[in-house]
């Protein structure tokens, strides 16, 4: 997988402890690297850091990526040869209950590894995460470009629009030849354990034999399984180290990853679609106004350059998105969650089969 470059390879994550931040430090521990993970805390109880018991198989260092002495220093100790930064405040209503923390973590934050990067001699390539929301939405019904308007009403929003700006700053002034770097966005992601997520609400109540009150069952999204981006962070971190070569300059870009134009859908097919591997289930949806609702405005993106520079594509259907998600809550919550290395395990050969889908359907980073 991704050229064979991260065997061997020292990583170092921010967001460790969070939910895209364990699979990817399970996945590069997976393929042989030497991975170390700085978080100031396990943001969600449960978490899937804890229950695939990281903490043994990476490095786990505590600190608030606010501080930039501790974020330099962290880099420092460990030169890692690669960064990827996932570390933020993440949600949307957060923002609002504290706008200075989210401005602090999600812009002061992506500044200071920027510093670190440039502090930090042993870095090859760095690969930035923001969000879809860095962009300013315009109320399009088309995917948004990498060269559409940043920015947003809400802090989050904004947040994430000028982490971007501060990224590609840097990058034009201090990596033209220096570490190779870029910036990603993606967006519904499937499965975490964050508040107000369908899955976990799901999972939650149908383990305990309870109803879920399904709040917005016509909202529609673009979902996709965690493992899509993913394998778009690391393909794109392997042309940043020169591992594999391609006719675009992939260095100071940013790039789009996300599922096909054609995978949006409500929150009661979600819903329904879990429902048929997880027996027993009931839920309550307000169909109230069905036939006058507007359907919710979609954000989505366009990631024909993700496929045009990189050769990547979102590999499952919704259909093995949603059944990834389920058989992964389905697993925890029977009681297995609780037995040492049994997350791990089974987390692990969900790697595999997504692997395994991928290179069936001929992705090119499976070479």
């Amino acid at each position: 997988m991704f050229a064979n470059c991260y065997k061997g390879r020292r990583v170092f994550i921010t967001g460790h402890t969070g939910f895209k931040g364990s699979w990817l430090a399970a996945w590069l521990s997976q393929m042989g690297a030497t991975v170390c993970g700085f978080a100031d805390c396990v943001p969600t109880s449960p978490s899937h850091f804890e229950a695939m018991h990281l903490e043994q198989h990476v490095q786990d260092m505590r600190g608030d990526i606010r501080d930039r002495d501790a974020v330099v220093r962290a880099m420092k100790e460990f030169r890692p040869d690669v960064v990827f930064h996932l570390a933020a405040q993440a949600l949307v209503r957060k923002s609002y209950e504290d706008a200075p923390l989210t401005f602090e973590a999600n812009m002061l934050g992506t500044l200071n590894m920027l510093e670190a990067v440039r502090q930090c001699p042993s870095v090859e390539a760095a690969v930035f995460i923001t969000s879809d929301k860095c962009y300013r939405n315009d109320e399009w019904v088309w995917g948004y470009r990498e060269t559409d308007h940043l920015g947003g009403d809400d802090p989050y929003s904004a947040s994430k629009g000028c982490a971007e700006i501060i990224a590609h700053s840097y990058f034009k002034s201090f990596f033209k030849d220096g570490p190779a770097c870029a910036t990603v966005r993606a967006g519904n992601v499937i499965g975490d354990w964050a508040a107000d997520r369908i899955v976990p609400d799901c999972a939650r109540a149908w383990a305990a034999g309870q109803a879920v009150q399904i709040r917005s069952p016509w909202a529609t999204r673009p979902w996709q399984l965690v493992l899509e981006p993913l394998s778009g962070y690391l393909w794109l971190g392997a042309h940043l180290l020169g591992a594999r070569k391609g006719p675009f300059e992939t260095r100071g870009e940013a790039y789009n990853f996300g599922p096909a134009a054609n995978v949006n859908n409500t929150v009661a097919e979600v819903v329904e679609a879990l429902a048929l591997h997880w027996p027993g289930f009931r839920s309550e949806m307000d169909k109230a106004g069905q036939a006058g609702m507007k359907e919710c405005t979609l954000l989505k993106l366009c990631c024909d350059k993700a496929l045009a520079h990189l050769g990547w594509k979102a590999t499952l259907t919704f259909e093995e998105t949603i059944r990834f998600t389920a058989e992964w809550y389905h697993r925890f919550y029977r009681g297995d969650g609780a037995k040492q290395g049994s997350m791990l395990d089974f987390s692990l050969g969900q790697i595999a089969a997504y692997v395994n889908a991928a290179e069936q359907r001929e992705q090119l980073w499976t070479k």
